[in-house]
C-alpha cells in the first residue's frame, strides 16, 4: 500500500503543561491525491491538527510525518516545508513583498533554490492560479480572493505534494470563496496534490471526496460526505450543521418525494427536482 504524505499516529498535543489537551490520541493519514475536509467547531482541535500536520507544532506524545519524514526532528524542517505548504486564514498576513513575482519568489529564496530557476517556477505557479497577469501588480491592490490565490502560488512554485488549508476562504466573499475553492479542486484533480481542506462552509465540505470530523480534540467521524452528513442529528449535536441540500433533501424526502442523497450541491439537487416536474 502506498505510504501516507501525511500521517497522525497516536498524536496528542497541549498548548501549555498542565492544561488539557488541544488534541487527543489522533491516529490519520492523508494519502497522495485524497482532498479531505476538516469540520468541528471551534475548540475541537481542527487548527491544532493542522500546525501539527505542517510540523508548526511538535506533538507532546505520538509522531507527525509528512513524506515520511517525522516533523519532530529538525533536520527535516526544510524539506518539509517543501512538500507540505500552508494557507492560513487572513490572506494579508500571508503576503510579504510589494510585487507578486516577488512575494512567490521568497518561499524559493527560503528554500534555496537557484536564481535561474525561479522565474520558470514563479511563472508556472502563478499561471495554475489563474493569475500569471497580474505577475507585476502590487499584492495589496488585489481582491481577498486574488491574494490568497497569490498565497497558494507561493507554495506551489515550492512543487509540494501536499496544501493545508486552514479555514483559507473564511474572510473573502462569496465569489472569493468560490474562486479559491474551485483553484485548490482543480489542483488536486489535475496534479495530484494532496489536500487537506479545514473550514466551517458545509458545502465546501459536501464537494470533496473525504470528510473528518472533530470533537473535543478526538476524531469523531471520518468518511465520504454521503456517509457524514447523513448522520445531521450527530451533527447538531456537535454544534454543526449539514450542507443545505442535504437539508433541503432531508425535508424533500420527509414530503415524499424520493430524492437521492447523492444530491449534495445545487446542480445535482435540481436534476432530481426536475424528475418530479
Amino acid at each position: 500500500m502506498e505510504e501516507a504524505i501525511l500521517q497522525a499516529k497516536n498524536v496528542s498535543y497541549a498548548y501549555e503543561e498542565g492544561e488539557g489537551l488541544a488534541i487527543s490520541d489522533i491516529n490519520l493519514s492523508f494519502r497522495r491525491g485524497e482532498m479531505t475536509a476538516i469540520l468541528g467547531h471551534n475548540g475541537s482541535g481542527k487548527s491544532t491538527l493542522a500546525k501539527l500536520l505542517n510540523g508548526l507544532y511538535i506533538p507532546t506524545a505520538g509522531t507527525v510525518t509528512v513524506c515520511g519524514m517525522d516533523t519532530a526532528l529538525d533536520d527535516n524542517t526544510w524539506e518539509i516545508r517543501k512538500k507540505a505548504g500552508m494557507v492560513f486564514q487572513n490572506p494579508d498576513n500571508q503576503l510579504v513583498a510589494s510585487i507578486v513575482r516577488d512575494d512567490v519568489a521568497f518561499g524559493l529564496e527560503n528554500i534555496g533554490v537557484p536564481t535561474e530557476e525561479m522565474p520558470a517556477r514563479i511563472e508556472a505557479a502563478l499561471r495554475a492560479v489563474g493569475m500569471l497577469d497580474f505577475i507585476d501588480r502590487a499584492p495589496h491592490m488585489l481582491s481577498g480572493g486574488q491574494k490568497q490565490r497569490i498565497a497558494i502560488a507561493g507554495i506551489l512554485a515550492m512543487q509540494p505534494q501536499a496544501l493545508i488549508l486552514d479555514e483559507a476562504t473564511a474572510m473573502l466573499d462569496p465569489k472569493g470563496r468560490e474562486e479559491v475553492f474551485s483553484i485548490v479542486e482543480k489542483l488536486n484533480r489535475e496534479q495530484g496534490i494532496t489536500v487537506v481542506w479545514i473550514t466551517h462552509f458545509m458545502e465546501e465540505a459536501a464537494r470533496c471526496g473525504r470528510v473528518v470530523v472533530m470533537d473535543g480534540g478526538h476524531i469523531v467521524m471520518d468518511g465520504e460526505p454521503q456517509e457524514v452528513f447523513t448522520r445531521a442529528e450527530d451533527m447538531r449535536r456537535m454544534r454543526l450543521d449539514v450542507p443545505p441540500m442535504v437539508a433541503l433533501g432531508d425535508l424533500l424526502r420527509s414530503r415524499g418525494m424520493k430524492i437521492s442523497r447523492d444530491a449534495m450541491d445545487i446542480d445535482s439537487m435540481a436534476r432530481e427536482v426536475l424528475k418530479w416536474l
